[in-house]
């Protein structure tokens, strides 16, 4: 296996010049970091940074590479990581991979450099040889929301599935029958996973999901806006439209105000990921919620578990599907303020039909 002398030795520079330019310093000209860059291609090199962070001294750090800090259900949950390290006597640093695998794997170095007792990762997707080396050289690991297959860790996420089917059948009891979907990055298991359930549990009810209606996002907003054009540019355009991030999903009301489309009148839409700031929009979006908070707390849980040498158990807990009024939904009337007898009984009340305009009922 090369190392950082051999490195050194082929592209003409000195060890510490390699270091830098692993390190992201902006001191390395240019040259000098291309000529690094292509010397590590050349031999294989891969930083010993997985062999270095295996000691018996604690620091009691904790190290987090989340997949976009600006999203903000990952600025949930890095907020309830730290909260919970923090009641377990641990500190914790935060590497913001930004959707990018070559700065994952950056955080991922510099965190094992600085002797960190654990780590926490998203992965923004599944081949990073450096992570399946930390998890067969023993680093104590945990991924959080998503996870790569064939690394042995436990995985702490949300099962959203369930919570999909029962968005679908929230659907179809509107009378909808056209559904998209703006898909995450298939390189991602969240991405596959979301596309998945959604293909499936259209599948339940008769209807497919053309390749028209699949959208290809990439957890950005932008993405959304660009794939919601696309739908609105068709010849027959979905009636809904399931947005399978936060962000992507503001990106979607983004392209559907810009044309003059009235959510829900035009098109409905709905999303994975609720935020805070759905309740606020007009009208409030449907969203799928994962418990984020339980997450973060329980990631944590399980990667102590693993630094002190106990089993650090997977866990998977549910999403839950959050109705408002983003698909058509009837607006709940506002109870009487003076009411002159008690509530009639459900079981006896007609239930109160919503059917979607001027759709089909196939």
């Amino acid at each position: 296996m090369a190392s950082i002398k051999d490195v050194a030795a082929e592209a003409g520079v000195s060890v510490a010049t390699v270091s830098r330019v692993l390190n992201d310093h902006p001191s390395v000209s240019a040259d000098a970091r291309a000529r690094v860059l292509a010397a590590v291609g050349a031999l294989g090199y891969r930083p010993n940074a997985v062999a270095r962070s295996l000691r018996t001294d604690q620091t009691h750090t904790l190290g987090l590479v989340i997949s976009d800090v600006m999203n903000p259900y990952f600025t949930e949950l890095a907020r309830s990581v730290e909260e919970e390290a923090r009641a377990l006597g641990y500190s914790v640093i935060i590497g913001n991979a930004d959707e990018r695998p070559d700065l994952q794997d950056h955080h991922v170095r510099n965190l094992l450099d600085r002797r960190i007792d654990g780590l926490l990762v998203s992965p923004t997707d599944g081949g990073s040889p450096l992570m399946l080396d930390a998890a067969r050289a023993g680093t104590p690991m945990v991924f959080v929301d998503r996870w790569i297959p064939g690394v042995d860790v436990p995985v702490v996420r949300a099962d959203g599935r369930s919570a999909v089917r029962d968005l679908v059948a929230h659907l179809h009891g509107l009378g909808y029958r056209r559904l998209a979907i703006i898909a995450g990055p298939a390189a991602t298991t969240t991405g596959r996973e979301r596309v998945e359930a959604f293909r499936e549990a259209l599948g339940a009810y008769g209807l497919e999901l053309p390749d028209a209606y699949t959208g290809q996002g990439d957890f950005q907003a932008e993405s959304g806006r660009r794939v919601t054009e696309g739908f609105l540019d068709l010849p027959e355009p979905p009636e809904v439209v399931f947005a399978a991030d936060n962000l992507m999903a503001l990106g979607a009301l983004d392209a559907v105000r810009a044309r003059g489309v009235r959510v829900p009148d035009d098109i409905a839409l709905a999303a994975f990921d609720d935020i805070p700031w759905f309740v606020h929009t007009d009208p409030p979006v449907t969203a799928i919620a994962q418990p984020t908070g339980e997450l973060g707390r329980a990631a944590v849980r399980a990667l102590v578990a693993r630094i002190e040498g106990r089993p650090g158990e997977s866990v998977t807990l549910p999403a839950r599907l959050v109705v408002r009024r983003s698909c058509g939904e009837p607006v709940p009337a506002p109870p009487d303020p003076h009411p002159v007898s008690p509530e009639p009984d459900p079981a006896q009340t007609p239930a109160v039909q919503h059917p979607a305009k001027n759709r089909s009922q196939t």
